[in-house]
């Protein structure tokens, strides 16, 4: 059997004859070897993550928190688990951290009136918060992929009892191009079906308190997440119920109703 060179091409095989590389080192130190570790970490590094305020969960998850630019599939079995107060350390940290403008938060067909009081308490910038009412599931999937390409949306919360791959795929490919935190509600019955979003979640009632599980964690492991206490400094002090329907609306922020909104709503800058 001929013997290899250091070129990796048999001695006396001719100019036509197969290369052969020697050995493992040469085979990933040829460019065209696509290496998972070198696509992974690129991908990481383009994508900013806020953390949950949780360090139970920000370790579960790749760069330690919400990846921005991307979407995130929360199911649920009910509304009123308790899913916002999931978010708003992240959605209080964007808005507290950005540099020059405070960025928008788009909330769209939320199941219950946001509790303006609470929300401002929180942390959040009420002046930068817009509520959208849509009249169909049309209409909400559009608002979401125009506020997730915008650009100056840090954050879009979307509710929706269903849609297809389609749309998923849209909201996916808008959440990487504008860089905002998406986030898809929908109820938990669609969780054996196949979905674009780099994370999944599952939020159920427990006996006592929710239940998170992740489904789907790109780069991560899927499993249940033990729910610690939200760290002192990731919003202000004091457990407030955000999911329930409050006396108070948002105000000048709120959009509604969607049949006329699409078309009146404030411009974003």
């Amino acid at each position: 059997m001929p013997k290899p060179t250091s070129e990796g091409r048999p001695q006396g095989g001719g100019q036509d004859g197969p290369r052969q590389p020697s050995s493992l080192a040469d085979i990933l130190a040829d460019a065209r070897v696509w290496k998972l570790k070198d696509a992974s970490a690129g991908h990481s590094s383009s994508r900013p993550a806020w953390s949950t305020g949780r360090h139970a969960l920000d370790a579960r998850l790749p760069g330690g928190g919400w990846p921005t630019a991307s979407l995130i599939e929360v199911l649920l079995d009910a509304s009123g688990l308790g899913e916002i107060q999931l978010f708003l350390p992240a959605l209080v940290q964007c808005q507290r951290n950005a540099s020059g403008d405070t960025p928008w938060l788009v909330w769209i067909a939320p199941p219950h009136e946001p509790f303006a009081p609470a929300l401002a308490q929180q942390g959040i910038e009420l002046g930068r918060l817009i509520i959208v009412r849509p009249a169909t599931a049309t209409e909400a999937l559009w608002a979401a992929e125009q506020a997730l390409s915008s650009g100056v949306c840090a954050a879009v919360l979307l509710w929706l009892k269903g849609t297809d791959d389609r749309w998923l795929r849209r909201l996916k490919l808008a959440a990487e191009a504008g860089g905002a935190l998406g986030v898809l509600f929908r109820p938990e019955r669609h969780r054996f079906e196949s979905s674009p979003a780099a994370l999944r979640l599952l939020l159920t009632q427990g006996a006592t308190e929710p239940r998170l599980e992740l489904l789907k964690v790109q780069g991560g492991r899927p499993g249940p997440v033990e729910l610690d206490s939200i760290e002192s400094d990731s919003i202000e002090p004091g457990s407030i119920e955000l999911d329930s329907i409050g006396p108070a609306s948002i105000g000048p922020a709120s959009i509604g109703p969607a049949s006329t909104a699409l078309g009146t709503s404030p411009p974003l800058p």
